[in-house]
């Protein structure tokens, strides 16, 4: 399995350092693992095969060789693939739910750190549940699309979803960023937006790809 790290984390690291948000910080990566854990057992059960891991500012992704028996396998427009992909990208905010409810029931923890940890993993649930892709959201939207409209309309679809909802939470982010004054939040924003504009690029060299084959045949 490769392994990449996104060196933009160190400019994280010394951003939550100077704002006094460090403990947030580590709490969101310790739990973004595990978050990313659950999306590894679930693709493990599905008989996935892990590819590649990279350790990104916001967390850990994890990629899966694709099989092709699984896009032989038909399910209305698209495959047996789209359901593997929606059951693996359900499962990480699935587990940080689950972490949730048992932080609720022990009580090891301070009630300080108890409340930071809920918080972290509330937050992961909210940021990956977010229709952008390749956020988890964004991934479940579009394999959603796919197995009701197709292929290309899935990619359609959830490029300009994603667009749209990106603009809105840059909107509230800023009144956010000014209400709380707290810069962080900038930082993630542009970090999604960093993820968006790659997702753009390739969108539109395959929609290139998919116009040139249309018109040959």
């Amino acid at each position: 399995m490769k392994f990449k790290i996104d060196l933009k984390i160190f400019l994280l690291i010394i951003l939550f350092l100077c704002t006094n948000q460090i403990k947030i910080y580590g709490m969101m990566m310790l739990f973004a693992i595990i978050h990313e854990l659950g999306h590894l057992i679930a693709g493990i059960i599905l008989k996935m095969k892990p590819n590649q891991l990279k350790i990104n500012p916001l967390g850990i992704s994890i990629e899966f060789d694709i099989k092709n028996r699984d896009y032989n396998i038909k399910i209305q427009k698209a495959n047996l693939l789209e359901i593997k992909k929606i059951i693996v990208a359900l499962a990480g905010p699935l587990t940080n739910f689950i972490i949730i409810l048992i932080l609720r029931y022990i009580n090891i923890f301070s009630e300080y750190d108890k409340l930071i940890m809920i918080y972290s993993n509330a937050l992961l649930i909210v940021f990956n549940i977010l229709p952008i892709y390749p956020l988890d959201g964004g991934r479940v939207l579009k394999s959603l699309i796919y197995i009701y409209k197709g292929k290309h309309l899935a990619e359609e679809y959830t490029y300009n979803i994603s667009y749209i909802i990106l603009i809105l939470l840059t909107a509230i982010s800023s009144v956010t960023v000014l209400w709380l004054k707290n810069i962080s939040v900038f930082f993630i924003i542009i970090f999604l937006w960093g993820l968006q504009i790659k997702e753009s690029i390739k969108y539109k060299n395959r929609k290139k790809l998919y116009e040139l084959i249309k018109y040959e045949t």
